[in-house]
């Protein structure tokens, strides 16, 4: 897959002052050029390795506005919360604070609350300057995972989320779009472990079209950039 730029770093402490780098480069380069831009970040566990080095850049952050990939369907208080981990990881830490749009609601469940989170995106400098993925040992990004058959959905493509009922997790969850993922400008997937790292190899010879990663790569305009580690 030609679409993806891989960068190995013999640690993990290296990844995150690695990506912090590209990320704030990223997003200085397009605050040159326009007043406000906008970032995304993923949950999931190798955020807290790499979010406390990308708050420690100098940005002026009171002019980038962060949401999130996706969210699980629990209360944001929870140590499950993808906007918990964002807020204690990356916000808590920022003497400038930035715009700010989590995906929970008080609706019962996400798909009564497309209507509102649409709203909030509809806030947000679009498409994305910077989308930032992890990546599941079955391939899947933000919250479409593998057999969902999301990417064939015409209408959902106009959206930018989703409500997900995986088929393997415990809560459902509300999740960007493929259309809005891919639309970012720019895009980085950071992967930790050897298990990911193989899925990579594999798909670079093999571009297995049950895996929602191929999905984006078959719908970006640019190079998804890629940090990765044992």
């Amino acid at each position: 897959m030609q679409k993806l730029q891989r960068n190995a770093y013999p640690t993990i402490e290296a990844l995150a002052e690695g990506f912090a780098g590209y990320a704030a480069g990223v997003l200085s380069t397009a605050l040159a050029r326009q007043e406000t831009v906008s970032l995304v970040v993923p949950g999931g566990g190798t955020p807290r390795a790499y979010l406390p080095a990308l708050a420690a850049q100098s940005l002026p952050w009171h002019r980038i506005a962060i949401t999130l990939s996706d969210e699980r369907w629990v209360d944001t208080g929870s140590e499950h919360s993808n906007e918990h981990l964002v807020r204690t990881c990356l916000l808590e830490r920022l003497n400038l604070q930035p715009h700010f749009i989590g995906l929970k609601t008080s609706h019962g469940n996400p798909e009564t609350a497309i209507p509102e989170i649409q709203q909030r995106l509809n806030t947000l400098p679009q498409p994305f300057t910077l989308t930032v993925l992890g990546l599941g040992e079955d391939g899947h990004i933000a919250s479409l995972f593998p057999g969902l058959k999301l990417h064939e959905a015409a209408e959902t493509m106009a959206e930018h989320c989703i409500a997900v009922s995986p088929p393997v997790a415990p809560s459902p969850r509300v999740s960007l779009s493929l259309d809005a993922l891919a639309s970012s400008e720019h895009i980085a997937v950071v992967v930790k472990g050897k298990t990911k790292r193989q899925l990579l190899n594999r798909l670079e010879n093999d571009a297995d079209p049950a895996i929602p990663l191929v999905w984006l790569l078959q719908c970006v305009r640019t190079p998804v950039v890629v940090f990765e580690t044992d």
